[in-house]
């Protein structure tokens, strides 16, 4: 079998009306898609925003009883979202994770970017175990040690500020019986 070398030829487009336009369109819709390069926050299609209901709440300490304004992560979609991606948290702010009933949990610090103090709260609202100044962007999981109904996540040092220990009491509507 001969194989014969295929001679140099050019190959012109053809012209097409509007084409260049058309081309410009498309590379202007690309662009915006792309976003030129920038990081993009990808969500998932369809996937419902994250709202979380807010409340008040009073922890009851040796030295004193202290209010927080907390939002409320009460179903798996706001607990799985919980305080990632926040670059603040007001002093007087927390995150509540209710779990419904007691049960062993374990919280990590998957995307979150301020360091937190944790308190491990079982169905009577009394404080199981406080983890204090956890480390932002950790995996590594943080255990309630035994069953609790609830984590309340406040600013790092709070725990401290504040003298709050294992033993003291949450006062919330999900363990104060008379609130049901």
């Amino acid at each position: 079998m001969d194989i014969k070398p295929i001679p140099n030829r050019v190959i012109r487009p053809i012209p097409i009306p509007g084409h260049r336009t058309a081309l410009v369109v498309l590379a202007t819709v690309l662009l915006a898609v792309v976003g030129l390069g920038q990081p993009q926050t990808v969500v998932a299609e369809n996937a419902p925003e994250v709202v979380f209901p807010r409340s008040s709440l009073t922890i009851e300490t040796a030295t004193g009883q202290y209010m927080f304004s907390v939002e409320v992560a009460d179903t798996r979609a706001r607990r799985m979202q919980g305080l990632q991606h926040r670059q603040t948290l007001a002093p007087d702010a927390g995150m509540l994770f209710d779990y419904g009933e007691s049960r062993e949990v374990a919280m990590w610090m998957k995307n979150t970017h301020i360091s937190l103090d944790m308190l491990f709260i079982d169905e009577a609202g009394r404080v199981a175990r406080v983890a204090s100044n956890t480390e932002p962007f950790s995996l590594s999981p943080i255990s309630s040690g035994e069953p609790v109904k609830a984590v309340l996540e406040l600013n790092a040092g709070t725990a401290r500020r504040l003298d709050i220990r294992p033993g003291d009491h949450v006062h919330h509507e999900i363990f104060d019986a008379s609130a049901k």
